[in-house]
């Protein structure tokens, strides 16, 4: 029996997106794609409720909140995520809890993440984000897909980073099946490069279906499974509780 009614308002959620992505992987006639449930603004008592739901993917967007939560999470057995842009001071930070890296996007980046990992005996994974928007937007991150070959190149030469394939955001305001089809052919470029590299991550609530239809094999799904962002952002508070007033 679900104990909360934040439980069981996750717990439908959870349902209701499951459900859209069996649909959309049998029309595609598939496997199905892997759920990561995007947890920023969210608090570390919701990432135990998602465990708790069968949840072991996690994304997180900001290097503090998710290194916070990861370290209040040490408990559960989860796969997290980085899927925020990343500044390369970050980079020592990120790759001591993150297990994925889905945002690189330059050499300078490349090469702040190897030192960080090779300082505590990693190999860590990374994906390549790959710009769909029609004209870069360095704000949303991305490389130009003409300058996708040479960084392919840059992450191989990496001692302590392993290629895992690319993601992407679909444009604002588009349709979304364009982008997602450029996606799925720089995917094909990095495989040919490194067949290994078979990940793709792309699409969220609003266009997963699209997504999984070009061949994402990982969605970044927050809204419809962890409702409307709270109104006051994730944050440790001085009596040590989160913006749900739990105990930390």
């Amino acid at each position: 029996m679900i104990a909360d009614e934040r439980t069981a308002e996750l717990a439908r959620n959870l349902q209701a997106v499951r459900s859209r992505i069996e649909r959309a992987c049998a029309d595609a006639g598939r496997e199905p794609a892997t759920l990561i449930v995007v947890t920023k603004f969210f608090g570390a008592a919701d990432v135990h409720r998602l465990a708790g739901l069968g949840v072991r993917d996690v994304g997180e967007n900001r290097d503090q909140e998710a290194s916070d939560k990861q370290a209040e999470c040490m408990d559960l057995d989860l796969i997290w995520h980085f899927i925020g842009q990343l500044q390369t001071n970050k980079a020592k930070s990120v790759v001591r809890y993150a297990d994925l890296i889905h945002t690189v996007d330059r050499r300078s980046l490349v090469t702040a993440l190897d030192k960080a990992a090779a300082r505590l005996d990693k190999v860590q994974d990374v994906l390549i984000q790959v710009n769909l928007d029609p004209q870069v937007r360095p704000e949303r991150g991305g490389i130009d897909p003409a300058e996708l070959d040479a960084l392919v190149e840059h992450v191989q030469q990496a001692a302590s980073l392993r290629l895992r394939g690319v993601m992407g955001v679909g444009p604002l305001g588009e349709d979304p099946a364009p982008a997602f089809a450029r996606l799925a052919q720089a995917a094909a470029d990095v495989r040919r490069a490194q067949p290994a590299a078979d990940v793709i991550s792309a699409g969220m609530s609003s266009d997963l279906e699209v997504a999984v239809a070009y061949g994402a094999t990982h969605l970044r799904i927050g809204t419809a499974v962890m409702g409307s962002r709270p109104t006051v952002g994730y944050r440790r508070s001085k009596g040590g509780k989160n913006n749900e007033g739990e105990a930390q």
